[in-house]
């Protein structure tokens, strides 16, 4: 029989997709004011990797990435998931006709061998966490870099979002006493 351990801290990180730059500075400023500083925040780039914001965002979109300073439990991932959903509801903009999303938060956290991303859609090759959020492994990291999976989305299989990854992987590796030889 197994023992039973609790699990090791992992890095919380977010990723967004925003056109208004007040409006990204708010969702960080709420984001840091629940769970601390960010060590490693990239810069923005163009989202052009999908069409799929288009109609509810609009044109002009920009991603960017940031990861925390504090290590986190994995098991609140679904917490901060419906966190950062409540938080896309309050900064999003009101009109007459309905609500529409100002900034999309996608919450996600690393262990130093793989990268896992919270969602609210269920698939085939995502886990239940419970309270209607799932997890998803998003990418693995082999020989000193990261590896698609054949679910990844395009943004993430981007050496932009790699780069962020390895700096805040080198991060959580100066901050953990880990040591998985499939990581190395």
């Amino acid at each position: 029989m197994g023992k039973i351990h609790e699990p090791t801290p992992v890095k919380l990180f977010a990723g967004f997709i925003y056109a208004d730059e007040l409006v990204l500075r708010n969702a960080m400023n709420s984001l840091t004011a629940r769970f601390g500083p960010v060590d490693v925040e990239s810069e923005a780039i163009r989202f052009t990797f999908t069409e799929y914001y288009k109609k509810e965002m609009g044109e002009g979109l920009w991603r960017k990435y940031i990861s925390f300073a504090k290590l986190i439990s994995p098991d609140e991932l679904s917490t901060i998931k419906h966190f950062t959903n409540d938080l896309e509801m309050k900064l999003a903009i009101k009109s007459t006709e309905a609500a529409s999303r100002s900034i999309n938060i996608d919450p996600g956290y690393m262990e130093l061998s793989k990268v896992i991303l919270a969602s609210t859609k269920n698939f085939s090759h995502r886990i239940y966490l419970g309270n209607g959020i799932y997890a998803e492994v998003t990418l693995l990291f082999r020989d000193r870099r990261f590896i698609e999976l054949e679910w990844t989305y395009p943004d993430y299989r981007n050496d932009f979002v790699k780069t962020f990854l390895l700096k805040a992987r080198t991060m959580l590796a100066g901050q953990s006493n880990q040591v998985h030889p499939e990581s190395n």
